[in-house]
């Protein structure tokens, strides 16, 4: 397996480690419950090295970026972040990712540590514009410190001000006496938070600053396990799971992130604002249980005759109400908010509910 500049650390911590897309990640230290609410409550340090990252540079990085991605990069300026996503050319999605505008012409991709290799494959089959194209992923090393009293402990390692950089933007400056660190207000959790990108080298310097300041604040390291939950709390959609090469960004709920401005000649347009026009025949919901049971991926949604209307994508027990919440396709007349749904648990349909 591979490893992150923080492996060794992750196993002097104690914590139950399993591989995650080729690497000895992480999975849990005091818990899926302690950590989770920790990063509700107080602040939390992820370890997410195992990210790619792919620069983007020259002239021909605005057209490429503009065919390759659904979304509008014409509209991001320096120093601002956008999600986006990667249609496939069959109504799919190859990754979905986050773009930042480091300088005029340079770009930093960051893509889903299972998808690196298919994902640099892409992006060199279509490079007709010359754009320039480097595959920074063993060069660069991430920290995710998420909630809310991330910001507060953070400032006391930098001479940024992170208050004035707004909800994905990024500024690049000093970080725990490391220069050239990338501080970006992002996160996969809900909880407010910054993503720090640096050279591997600096890892244990950066790590050590981390918790010796975060002391105060009751900083815990927080596995796999709990950034799942927390996700999956917050709606986020994880790839594999709730989007993937079988699922189109207007199934998804992802048209926000699907423009059709004029210029912007991308993969699947046709397909996709065809789609728009007819409308889709499924849509992916969140739902609450209402009674206690835990939805698993791959249940079967269905309504009240029992007729099968879709499927689960994700799905857990919340660790503070100890709810039971997932993600699912369902046929579009179901998708509606307060609809009634049941997940096929075992042999028995329990209730759900489609919420916002």
């Amino acid at each position: 397996m591979k490893t992150t500049p923080f492996t060794a650390k992750h196993i002097a911590l104690g914590a139950k480690m399993h591989e995650f897309a080729g690497y000895n990640m992480p999975i849990e230290y005091s818990g899926i419950i302690d950590e989770h609410l920790t990063v509700r409550s107080g602040v939390g340090v992820f370890d997410v090295s195992h990210m790619g990252e792919f620069w983007v540079k020259g002239p021909g990085a605005l057209p490429f970026l503009q065919k390759l991605t659904s979304n509008d990069v014409s509209k991001l300026t320096v120093g601002k972040v956008q999600y986006s996503c990667l249609p496939n050319g069959r109504g799919g999605i190859v990754d979905d990712l986050v773009i930042y505008r480091y300088e005029d012409e340079k770009y930093l991709l960051v893509v889903n540590a299972s998808n690196i290799e298919k994902d640099w494959a892409w992006c060199m089959q279509h490079n007709t514009e010359g754009a320039e194209l480097e595959n920074a992923s063993d060069c660069m090393a991430q920290l995710a410190v998420q909630g809310p009293k991330a910001t507060e402990m953070l400032q006391k390692l930098t001479s940024v001000n992170l208050s004035e950089i707004p909800y994905y933007g990024f500024r690049v400056g000093d970080f725990a006496g490391v220069q050239e660190v990338i501080l970006s207000n992002t996160g996969y959790t809900g909880a407010g938070g910054f993503e720090l990108y640096f050279y591997p080298e600096h890892a244990d310097q950066v790590w050590n600053a981390l918790f010796e300041t975060g002391k105060e604040y009751g900083l815990k390291p927080i596995g796999l396990g709990a950034r799942d939950t927390l996700r999956l709390e917050k709606g986020f959609c994880l790839y594999g799971n709730d989007i993937d090469d079988t699922t189109s960004p207007l199934e998804a709920g992802l048209g926000w992130i699907t423009k059709f401005v004029d210029g912007k000649d991308f993969i699947d347009r046709p397909f996709l604002e065809k789609q728009k026009a007819e409308g889709v025949q499924r849509k992916l919901v969140r739902f609450e249980m209402q009674e206690r049971a835990i939805p698993r991926h791959g249940y079967d949604i269905v309504n009240a005759e029992g007729e099968k209307i879709g499927h689960v994508t994700s799905g857990t027990m919340l660790p503070g109400t100890k709810t039971g919440i997932g993600m699912g396709y369902v046929q579009t007349p179901y998708a509606q908010p307060d609809t009634r749904i049941f997940i096929a648990i075992r042999n028995k349909n329990v209730e759900a509910k489609v919420v916002k």
